[in-house]
């Protein structure tokens, strides 16, 4: 039985945030989330049978055994894709930034007033998968649209992505304003999920493609490629907003560090045949790799789970308080003879330099 005095009090909660949200060990967490999702992603339907497993059950010493870093070069460029999508969902400005420059150059009256985007992971090779086109088209608005490089009607988006969903072979129903949109990598748009423009993804800049459909390019900056946005037009007359990733300060150099994290643990515990000697992880990234070969037999989508929560681990405090009714203005609670609790957040400034 609560006490006159007690009753008298409202029990108040105090966020603080303790660390800036932008600290690298965090950020590698994030990207080696994403790169293992790549990898169980892209596993063959071979391979799975191999195992004797589901997908979702793989663990992560079953994964290092049919993965094949060294041969299968494709795997980077998966993970790559995986690491930005998951860094516009998250927000991650090196990312963000950028890419929101281009879809307004893109479409400067569709995304006038664009602050965030959304991002639909696309890829005509997972539209094999039960479900995932579905889940793509029903994931965009019913008024959704692809914005091409033309004029006219926008292309109903969920008509032609289960067309594009066929692959190059779709290409003569496409049509001349879509043609080489089946090679898609992310689909962006507003919050909305209205208008969407196609993304192409490479992790080489010498492997990028532009075509009728594709809008933009993400690629790592390169010596013939500054980081930032430019347009790009091949031979052939089409143009693509090139966003090119700061290498090696910025999203670039953490997704190679934890890639290479990544790939060592891989390597480990699947005893496959050492790279080059060079491509080894910082000291921070070995700490990673790491804690990821103490958890061999632990299914991957709990150990992403985990890297997930590492990823976001002691950003905030909460700090609980009992404080009198007769509290200041700002802050409005209930009738003092109700349990009210209120949610306060404590700003938190560094210094700067």
């Amino acid at each position: 039985m609560a006490t006159k005095e007690e009753k008298s009090l409202s029990k108040i909660s105090f966020v603080t945030q303790k660390a800036p949200v932008d600290e690298r060990g965090r950020a590698l967490y994030a990207v080696a989330r994403s790169i293992l999702r790549a990898l169980v992603d892209q596993i063959p339907v071979s391979g799975l049978t191999v195992l004797n497993t589901d997908r979702v059950d793989v663990t992560l010493r079953q994964l290092a055994y049919v993965a094949r870093l060294q041969r299968d070069k494709g795997m980077r460029g998966d993970g790559f894709e995986w690491a930005v999508h998951e860094a516009i969902q998250g927000a991650e400005p090196t990312v963000v930034d950028p890419l929101v420059t281009a879809m307004k150059r893109a479409s400067p009256k569709g995304f006038k007033y664009l602050d965030r985007p959304e991002s639909l992971l696309f890829g005509y090779e997972r539209a094999k998968y039960l479900g995932f086109l579905e889940a793509v088209i029903v994931n965009a608005s019913d008024e959704a649209v692809i914005l091409p490089d033309t004029r006219g009607r926008p292309p109903a988006f969920d008509n032609w992505v289960r067309l594009a969903a066929i692959g190059e072979a779709a290409e003569p129903q496409l049509g001349a304003r879509l043609r080489k949109i089946w090679r898609t990598d992310l689909f962006v748009s507003d919050q909305e999920r209205h208008r969407h423009l196609a993304v192409t993804i490479k992790s080489n800049k010498e492997q990028l493609e532009s075509g009728p459909g594709l809008r933009i390019g993400v690629v790592p900056e390169h010596k013939d490629l500054p980081a930032g946005v430019t347009k790009q037009t091949s031979k052939a007359g089409d143009s693509l907003w090139v966003v090119a990733l700061p290498d090696p300060h910025g999203f670039m150099g953490l997704y190679n560090d934890a890639y290479a994290a990544v790939g060592e643990a891989i390597t480990t515990l699947g005893r496959h045949d050492r790279g080059n000697y060079w491509q080894k992880p910082t000291p921070m990234a070995q700490k990673i790799q790491e804690q990821l070969e103490k958890y061999a037999d632990v299914k991957v989508a709990e150990i992403e789970w985990a890297l997930n929560e590492a990823a976001q681990q002691d950003l905030t405090d909460v700090e609980s308080r009992l404080l009198s009714v007769d509290a200041p203005d700002w802050l409005h609670l209930g009738q003092p003879d109700q349990e009210a609790i209120a949610l306060a957040a404590r700003p938190s400034f560094i210094k700067l330099d």
